[in-house]
């Protein structure tokens, strides 16, 4: 427990003093469509970006701490999801 911080010790503590309560499984039908829809098989494409358009996408990805793909990919799921609007 050397390397744990405060944050980690108190829950650690917390935790061995059964101050903590089951939920029951609330939610588990959420995660497990997730973790459904993460193993589904997903379609190659490729497009075409300028080089400015790229290195942004990069940019943000760095900032998200996600690989530029995944941004990508988010980005096409949330519009066919009506998340965000393309606006011109």
């Amino acid at each position: 427990m050397k390397y744990l911080n405060k944050e980690e010790k108190d829950i650690i503590e917390s935790f061995n003093k059964n101050e903590w309560k089951s939920t029951k499984n609330k939610g588990k039908t959420e995660y497990v469509e997730a973790a459904k829809q993460s193993l589904a098989k997903s379609k190659r494409i490729n497009i075409r970006l300028t080089a400015q358009d790229f290195y942004a996408i990069q940019t943000k990805a760095i900032e998200e701490g996600i690989p530029y793909q995944t941004l990508i990919s988010s980005l096409i799921h949330k519009y066919n999801n009506g998340k965000i609007k393309f606006t011109s």
